[in-house]
């Protein structure tokens, strides 16, 4: 089997505004992928670039994917490891729009073994169930949006943070209040606090039952995680701190951490992430699967992968929910409130409409 060509798609989709600490974003920032083969069978992958994160844009994942099309042609889909090598060798960093060349490879090579791609990976069905995402707004506004999703049958928030620490725990103070105690509560600080106003924020927060705290500070202050996570009456989740499996075996040998978060546009996609879960599995570390504003393309193969992982124990996969304004996905993952459910088809089980694919700029290579 061998690579013929790569359908390239600026897969925009309109979203109300969201807001993190370290930005808004007004459209989930997305390219979409096809790659084919000589076979007949073709792979899908999704990315979502998301700049003040990962430091990738859609434009840049656009360009890369290009060079990247170019590199495959004639070459092996189903020796995943030296496709992806192929990448490195032509572009460090650059992980979001591998993570969409990754994710077609492993659609190929499980549609090319008959079997969804869960069961491709060795995965088995259960019960997933996924938290829905507050944004940064007023701590009026925030506990309002939590009651919201409570009613609708939400038990776990993910509560945005990292601004003014005071207004910070005002938040949580508030938010708590409004769903009461029986609702499971983890924040994401995005980063936002230093090391002193994470020791004060999180100590001030234990009191309202937090399950944990990802990413309390910048990167550049890893070397104070241990030191944070020792004092800390909150757990500690690394997750822009954990990009690969080098970061997640330093992250666990220093102690500076409880939980990683392993997300696909960090790692570069599937296979860098199931070395991130294998440092994991070593020293029983649990992890996250996490997301940034993926259609339900990605998440489906966010699903299938957490399926085939078994020490990915929390799911943060709800970010079609976060006011996408439109779905552009044929087949894939479905919700049942919020219990997730994958597809039994063959490979990821999921593609784009052909409808939304007619109105996005489309390049060939």
């Amino acid at each position: 089997m061998k690579i013929t060509h790569t359908e390239i798609y600026r897969f925009s989709i309109p979203m109300e505004p969201f807001v993190i600490a370290t930005g808004t974003m007004h459209f989930a920032q997305n390219v979409f992928i096809r790659v084919f083969t000589d076979s007949g069978i073709y792979g899908v992958g999704e990315c979502s670039a998301f700049p003040m994160i990962v430091g990738e844009s859609q434009e840049t994942c656009i360009a890369m994917a290009k060079d990247f099309a170019k590199i495959w042609i004639g070459k092996d889909p189903l020796d995943i490891p030296e496709r992806m090598n192929d990448l490195l060798g032509y572009a460090a960093h650059n992980s979001t729009i591998k993570s969409a060349f990754d994710m077609a490879l492993f659609d190929i090579a499980a549609k090319n073994a008959g079997l969804p791609l869960y069961k491709f990976l060795g995965g088995k069905k259960r019960i997933i169930e996924t938290d829905m995402t507050i944004g940064i707004d007023t701590p009026e506004e925030m506990a309002k949006t939590a009651v919201r999703y409570q009613q609708q049958g939400c038990n776990i928030l993910k509560i945005k943070l990292g601004k003014k620490v005071s207004d910070d725990i005002e938040r949580v103070a508030q938010i708590r209040k409004a769903v009461g105690e029986r609702t499971v509560i983890r924040l994401d600080a995005n980063q936002g606090w230093s090391f002193d106003e994470a020791l004060f924020a999180l100590a001030a927060l234990e009191k309202y039952n937090i399950e944990f705290c990802e990413q309390p500070m910048r990167t550049w202050y890893d070397d104070y995680l241990p030191e944070l996570s020792l004092n800390s009456p909150i757990l500690i989740m690394a997750d822009e701190s954990c990009y690969n499996h080098h970061d997640a075996r330093k992250l666990i040998n220093n102690k500076a951490c409880e939980f990683l978060n392993i997300k696909f546009s960090k790692s570069g996609g599937i296979l860098e992430a199931q070395k991130i879960h294998e440092e994991a599995l070593k020293t029983g570390v649990k992890c996250m699967i996490g997301s940034m504003l993926e259609s339900r393309i990605a998440l489906s193969a966010n699903l299938h992968f957490a399926l085939a992982s078994p020490n990915v124990i929390y799911f943060d996969l709800d970010t079609c929910l976060l006011g996408h304004l439109v779905d552009p996905v044929i087949g894939g993952l479905t919700y049942e409130g919020y219990l997730l459910e994958v597809p039994d088809t063959i490979g990821i089980g999921a593609d784009a409409d052909e409808g939304f694919l007619e109105r996005c700029d489309k390049w060939v290579v």
